[in-house]
């Protein structure tokens, strides 16, 4: 892992310098114009934000069923992150939304459940940060189920009558803007992957330290 942080790093500095100048170079789209563009950062920090999700759902199981120190490390280390691209998303949004509907915020149902999500999983790090003796199992209960309404979140677009774009909109990118896309939602999932090892080798190390206190005492 030490050995590909770095190149991993290089290279993840790299594509987010190239990004504005990939996003520039795609067309306007025909209705939004230039403020489109911000769904190349809006989207892809959803995309970061519901794989941090999924990582610490699935954590929290194997940490509720196996009781593994480990995997209760990865699950609080992904949720911290989680939390990080689901505000950037909450930011953006709104950003998009004002030029385009006219409004900062709806309360429609697609809108509404991403917001659910960002809550529960601040709801998952205030349990473990004030929860005392057995937050971790509390925790990673709420984590399964804030992991298990992200499909929700996806499909209700599609479902129910909302302002927000429908699903289909990225399988139908034209070429020109697929590229570009595609090309932020892999920065984006680099950065999520460093700031993961970063953040799981801090619990790492702080997981040693506490072993240390105990061995003293």
């Amino acid at each position: 892992m030490k050995k590909a942080f770095g190149p991993l790093l290089i290279l993840t500095a790299a594509m987010f310098a190239c990004a504005p100048f990939l996003i520039a170079a795609a067309p306007y789209e025909a209705t939004m114009g230039l403020v489109q563009k911000i769904f190349y950062f809006h989207v892809p920090s959803w995309f970061a934000m519901f794989t941090g999700v999924f990582v610490c759902g699935i954590y929290s199981a194997i940490y509720l069923f196996r009781g593994t120190p480990a995997a209760d490390r990865v699950a609080f280390a992904s949720a911290e992150i989680a939390v990080v691209f689901g505000l950037m998303g909450l930011v953006t949004g709104p950003l998009w939304g004002r030029k385009s509907w006219g409004v900062w915020w709806q309360w429609d149902a697609h809108l509404t459940m991403a917001l659910l999500v960002e809550l529960i999983f601040i709801g998952y790090l205030l349990v473990r940060k004030y929860g005392g003796p057995g937050s971790e199992k509390l925790g990673a209960g709420v984590a399964i189920f804030g992991m298990a309404n992200v499909p929700f979140v996806y499909v209700s677009a599609n479902i129910w009558r909302t302002v927000h774009p429908p699903t289909s909109v990225v399988p139908t990118l034209k070429p020109v803007m697929a590229g570009p896309f595609w090309f932020c939602v892999s920065a984006f999932m680099l950065l999520f992957a460093l700031l993961l090892m970063l953040r799981l080798r801090l619990e790492n190390q702080r997981a040693a330290l506490d072993a240390l206190y105990l061995e003293e005492e």
